[in-house]
């Protein structure tokens, strides 16, 4: 059954309340991984340990009635792992397939960028297709397939640097950040005497997701704000900085990511705004930066937002 848009921001406010019973003051983090949820689209969680990465993806298993798995990326983890494999059974005298970590709904790849390229590359498929393919069989994943990944941006001895045909599979990057003082006196308040993630409890499934996801794709869109969104992306490819701009593929993602927005607003349009409150998030891993600009100490997110301001605002008729 189709929601309505304002049904739909509802759904998003309603899981992105219960995750905050764990995540403490991170409000846009958490709507933009459950906006993410909705898209259908995966997301590349980046910060410095300890700050709550893997328990805002525990937390937002727990609350929603989706299978969870997590697998933990170490430079011994095979493809199969990820993908399974065939196993010769002796009494059917078969092979038989064993499900790797992938065949879930929710699955969390902690610390991705600990496992060599090959081991990255078993992603790739399944965050595309939707799909696995075993000794030239191919099997559907569960819907709604959502990759959580993790990794920290500041250490680099052991790890292996994501290529950008994975990078761009990635719908949002999210950063948490530390929390201020209040945040973090609330924080040890209440982690005094509980563990509060252990109180959460699913509020939505999968079919509902699923409706929500093919409600948001019924948004409007104005012709005005899909050349805006166009230009935007024109001009990270064209920008002095860029070695490589965002790829086609994140002109969808953001014309998505800004109908689930319009959506959070109670809106079945979509306005400028909403492509400029998502952009940061959708596009900023897509970008590839030329040497001097990293010599610069110039960062994605602020070519993106000076993208933002050189591009002319259109008025759609709404």
């Amino acid at each position: 059954m189709r929601m309505k848009a304002f049904e739909v921001g509802e759904l998003i406010n309603r899981i992105s309340d219960n995750i905050e019973e764990v995540i403490i003051g991170k409000r846009t983090a958490v709507e933009q991984i459950v906006i993410s949820l909705i898209c259908q689209g995966h997301v590349l969680i980046e910060d410095v340990p300890g700050v709550g990465k893997t328990t805002l993806v525990s937390a937002m298993s727990r609350s929603i009635a989706c299978t969870y798995r997590r697998i933990q990326f170490t430079p011994d983890v095979m493809p199969s792992d990820i993908t399974g494999f065939s196993m010769y059974n002796m009494k059917s005298d078969e092979f038989e397939y064993r499900s790797g970590a992938v065949m879930s709904q929710i699955v969390l790849a902690d610390e991705i960028n600990r496992s060599p390229p090959k081991t990255q590359a078993a992603l790739l498929e399944a965050m595309e297709e939707r799909q696995v393919t075993v000794d030239g069989e191919t099997l559907l994943l569960p819907l709604p397939f959502m990759v959580l990944a993790t990794q920290n941006p500041i250490e680099y001895l052991g790890t292996y640097p994501l290529p950008e045909a994975q990078l761009d599979r990635f719908f949002m990057k999210v950063t948490l950040g530390y929390p201020d003082a209040a945040e973090e006196c609330v924080i040890l308040s209440k982690y005094a005497v509980e563990q509060p993630i252990e109180k959460l409890y699913p509020v939505t499934d999968a079919n509902e997701i699923l409706d929500a996801a093919d409600s948001v794709r019924k948004v409007f869109i104005d012709p005005a704000v899909g050349r805006y969104i166009v230009e935007i992306i024109r001009r990270t490819r064209n920008n002095e900085y860029a070695a490589l701009g965002v790829s086609p593929r994140g002109s969808l993602a953001l014309q998505l990511a800004a109908q689930a927005w319009a959506c959070c607003n109670g809106r079945d349009y979509c306005l400028p705004d909403d492509v400029k409150k998502m952009a940061v998030p959708v596009l900023s891993h897509r970008i590839k930066l030329r040497q001097d600009a990293k010599l610069k100490n110039i960062k994605p997110e602020k070519v993106i937002k000076q993208v933002l301001l050189d591009t002319s605002v259109p008025i759609p008729k709404v």
